[in-house]
């Protein structure tokens, strides 16, 4: 078999293992899109659900407290919540902590877009931008 020949079977079976390689890229790309696109919708509804409970609170009308003692208040349900990505998963308070380390003072508002593909948090607090770093460990 003369080189020549020997060379391009050689780079034709690169370009194709090329191709796979680009094919598979592009299948995790838009896997990890998908994947932001939960979280983010996920987040809005959280979001929305808070702001509507908020809301019929302040719309709730305020009744006279009866003379009887008050049952006791049921204890507050704790909630985790992760994000995973690529099968490793961090959690939003440790997120948020470090967000909260990062403008290095206290804020009275804060909001949090994380974009797991990049790997990084994007935050507003009291108005002031900012983005870091998030370490799916």
């Amino acid at each position: 078999m003369p080189k020549t020949k020997k060379v391009a079977d050689a780079a034709e079976k690169e370009t194709k293992n090329t191709k796979k390689a680009v094919k598979a890229v592009e299948e995790v790309k838009a896997a990890a899109e998908t994947v932001a696109e939960k979280v983010e919708e996920n987040v809005a509804a959280v979001v929305e659900e808070v702001e509507e409970k908020k809301a019929a609170k302040k719309a709730a009308p305020k009744k006279a407290a009866p003379k009887k003692t008050a049952p006791a208040k049921p204890a507050e349900t704790k909630v985790s919540f992760f994000v995973e990505y690529s099968g490793v998963q961090v959690a939003v308070d440790e997120v948020v902590a470090n967000v909260k380390a990062t403008i290095g003072k206290d804020a009275k508002e804060i909001a949090v877009y994380l974009k797991p593909e990049e790997s990084k948090a994007y935050f507003v607090a009291d108005g002031e931008g900012g983005a870091m770093d998030v370490f799916f460990c």
